[in-house]
This record gives structure tokens, C-alpha cells and sequence, in this order.
């Protein structure tokens, strides 16, 4: 017999096991998609805040020089410099930081929704296996991380350098300008190489993020057999449900002939069907079905009608047409009415009969 293990996993995985990879945080997710996001935000944060940062720190710098030029400075002196040092610093880092934090939670969960789990931190010794991390670092996964780490390192190389090369002769100009233009040419200069990075690496998240999701849905997948344990787990055994099938029709059948001794006529036909009739006028207009069988629950409601003294007419042709037409609690068919009433007739001229 094949090793379960081993067989081939081709059917799509259900949505029991992606809610569980769910539950133990095994999802679908790219961190180069929130890598990027992240840089984008930080770098346009940058160049929306950046002169207002650069007056915040330039004023701070002012400020520190003007009070260092001092021969003696008090404790209370430094401490004040201190705390308005990391006012500004606070103020001027807490709108990048912010939107680098709202940005960060918002690419999670587009890729994977509101998902919170502590079982990712959980201790695992199979993490510390030597054999299965030594077959992580040699998988396929470990491979396309490594292509696509040196292609990224290749690429913002290239772009880097061609993007600085194309501004080589303006710097050459400024080795005679003042510091402003040279700090102001290194801020743009900057800027182009990292938006012409972001829109490379853009690319390469979307890709990443595609194959992250392939890879995702190829570990999901199941065997046949996986399916069918997951089906028979969720259904249930089958002789258990059998077994409580049984139980519930032996208790149906119970309740059933607890109504026999209430009916007030027994149809059969005459060995093999039994339906009980009863019908009393001031409960229901119509006469109900209380119990109906065939062979041994027949029998049993023959035999319960005998001990009860209820009158059993034998009509073949009858029972044999009501039994499919009818169930238990329900009044009979009106097509059935004139022999169900006939028999009535005959019943309560029997019961006039033993009164008399």
C-alpha cells in the first residue's frame, strides 16, 4: 500500500484548510509589496515636510550655536536646550513615522485582511530541526528569494549609478557653488533615484506578491485522500451516523406506537401493511394517520390494537393505495374519504352493537 504521504497533491484545497493556514498565519503575503509602500511614503513624506523640517532643524541648530558660544552654561540651561531638542525632533519625525506606520498596516491588509494570530510565535521544535532547515534553505522557495534579492541589488545598482551619472556634470559645477545648492542638488538628486527605484521595485512587489499567492495555493493543495478524511471529519463517521440514524427511527417508531392505542380503527391488508386511524369529531374535522408500518411494525400495531380493543378492518385494495400517500400525524386525503368514512360507519355500528 502507497504511503499516503507521498501522493500527489492535485485537488484544490477546501475552505477548511485555508481557514486553518488562516488561523495558524499561513497566508498569502509579499513583504516587497509593504517594502515599497513603505519607501514610497517615507520618501514623499520627505518632500511634502522636507522645508518645514529643515527651518525646524535649522532653528534648533541656531539656537544650540547661540547658546554654546556662552563661556558658562547653567544645568537648567542645558536641560532646557535638551527638552526643545526633542520637541523638534519629536514634531519633525511623528508626520513620517505616522504615515510609515498607517502605511505598513494598510499593506497587510489588502493582501490579507483583518487577521490577528499568535500561533506564528508559538514555539515549534520542527522549526529547529537541522534536517527540515536544511531542506528550507535548499528548497525552491530559499532559491527565488535569492534570484530575486540579487536582481533587486542589481537593479538599484544600475539605476543609481545611471541616474548619478547623468548629474556628474552638474556636479562637477558645483564644487564652486555654496552649500545650499550643494545640499539642495544632493536632496534632488536623491529624490530621482529613489522614485526611479520605488517604480522599479513596484514591479518587482507586484511579481512577488503574484508568486507568493502561486506558492500559497500550491502548499494548500490536497490529495485524494486528504479530502476524503476532511469530508468523512466534517460529516461525521459513517457508521456513527448510521447508528444514529437507527436510533432515530427506532425513537420515531416509539413515539409512534404510543398513538396506536389512541386510533380508533386499524386498516390492513391484512398481513403485511397496517395504518391506524383515528378520528374523533370534536379534535379534527377529518380522521388522522397515527401510525402506519409494513411487516413487523404492522404487526406490532395489530398486536397493540388487539390489546387495546380497536377495531381492524382488513381492505387490501386501501391499504395498499394509502401507505404511500400518507404519514404519521397528518389526515388522510380527501380521495379517501368515502371508504374511510364507510369504514367508520362500520366501526361505530360495531361499538352500538357490544353497547347494546
Amino acid at each position: 500500500m502507497a504511503d499516503e504521504s507521498s501522493e500527489e497533491r492535485t485537488e484544490t484545497p477546501s475552505d477548511k484548510k485555508r481557514q486553518d493556514a488562516r488561523e495558524k498565519g499561513t497566508v498569502a503575503k509579499s513583504t516587497e509589496v509593504n517594502s515599497v509602500l513603505v519607501l514610497l511614503s517615507a520618501v514623499i513624506m520627505l518632500k511634502i515636510t522636507g522645508s518645514w523640517m529643515q527651518g525646524q532643524l535649522g532653528f534648533l541648530l541656531e539656537r544650540f550655536i547661540i547658546h554654546s558660544s556662552r563661556l558658562e552654561m547653567s544645568v537648567n540651561e542645558l536641560v532646557y536646550i535638551s527638552k526643545e531638542a526633542s520637541l523638534i525632533f519629536f514634531k519633525c519625525i511623528t508626520p513620517v513615522a505616522g504615515v510609515i506606520l498607517l502605511i505598513g498596516v494598510i499593506a497587510n491588509v489588502v493582501q490579507i485582511g483583518f487577521l490577528f494570530t499568535l500561533k506564528p510565535i508559538m514555539p515549534n521544535f520542527e522549526k529547529i530541526n537541522p534536517i527540515s532547515g536544511f531542506k528550507r534553505l535548499f528548497s525552491m522557495r530559499s532559491v527565488v528569494e535569492l534570484i530575486k534579492n540579487l536582481l533587486k541589488l542589481s537593479i538599484i545598482s544600475l539605476v543609481a549609478w545611471v541616474t548619478i551619472k547623468a548629474a556628474f556634470e552638474e556636479m562637477v559645477v558645483l564644487s564652486d557653488s555654496s552649500v545650499m545648492l550643494i545640499w539642495g542638488f544632493i536632496l534632488t538628486t536623491s529624490f530621482d533615484v529613489i522614485i526611479r527605484i520605488s517604480v522599479i521595485l513596484i514591479v518587482i512587489a507586484a511579481l512577488d506578491y503574484a508568486w507568493q499567492r502561486y506558492e500559497h495555493e500550491k502548499q494548500l493543495k490536497m490529495s485524494k485522500q486528504e479530502v476524503k478524511e476532511e469530508r468523512k471529519q466534517m460529516d461525521g463517521d459513517p457508521l456513527v451516523k448510521s447508528r444514529i440514524r437507527s436510533l432515530q427511527r427506532e425513537m420515531a417508531r416509539r413515539r409512534m406506537m404510543e398513538q396506536v392505542p389512541k386510533a380508533t380503527v386499524v386498516v390492513t391488508n391484512p398481513t403485511h401493511i397496517a395504518i391506524a386511524i383515528r378520528y374523533e369529531p370534536l379534535e379534527n374535522d377529518t380522521p388522522v394517520v397515527v401510525a402506519k408500518g409494513k411487516r413487523l411494525v404492522a404487526a406490532k400495531i395489530k398486536k397493540t390494537a388487539i390489546d387495546n380493543n380497536i377495531p381492524i378492518v382488513e381492505d387490501k385494495p386501501l391499504a395498499r393505495a394509502m401507505y404511500d400517500k400518507v404519514t404519521e400525524g397528518s389526515p388522510i386525503p380527501i380521495e379517501f374519504f368515502t371508504a374511510i368514512a364507510e369504514i367508520l360507519a362500520y366501526v361505530l355500528k360495531l361499538k352500538n352493537r357490544s353497547a347494546a
